[in-house]
């Protein structure tokens, strides 16, 4: 069975320690940028700095999605269709279609 799904319905993968850490790391940081916001609506900063923020925040979790992403590709997708589950390029074009709105 590959490293992603554990024979029920929902999948699993399984990440090292490192990944885990690198992962998280990033979104704590985005946790603190969106803190950093409602702090700045709560002290009643200048729109147009406060949209600067939201915008870096979106290219933060643009930058996370795109390491999923890799990740998710050489693991996962590629050990399913060595597994001949051929549709796993089918979902992953739905998937791709979900998050490039």
């Amino acid at each position: 069975m590959p490293a992603c799904c554990d024979g029920e319905n929902v999948r699993h993968k399984n990440r090292t320690p490192e990944q885990i850490k690198a992962l998280t790391t990033r979104l704590n940081r985005i946790e603190g940028q969106i803190c950093g916001i409602k702090k700045m609506i709560e002290d009643n900063r200048y729109c147009p700095d406060i949209l600067i923020q939201v915008s870096s925040v979106q290219a933060s979790l643009n930058s996370f999605n795109k390491e999923l992403l890799s990740s998710h590709i050489k693991s996962c997708v590629v050990e399913d269709i060595k597994d001949g589950k051929e549709d796993a390029v089918d979902e992953l074009c739905e998937l791709l279609k979900k998050t490039m709105k």
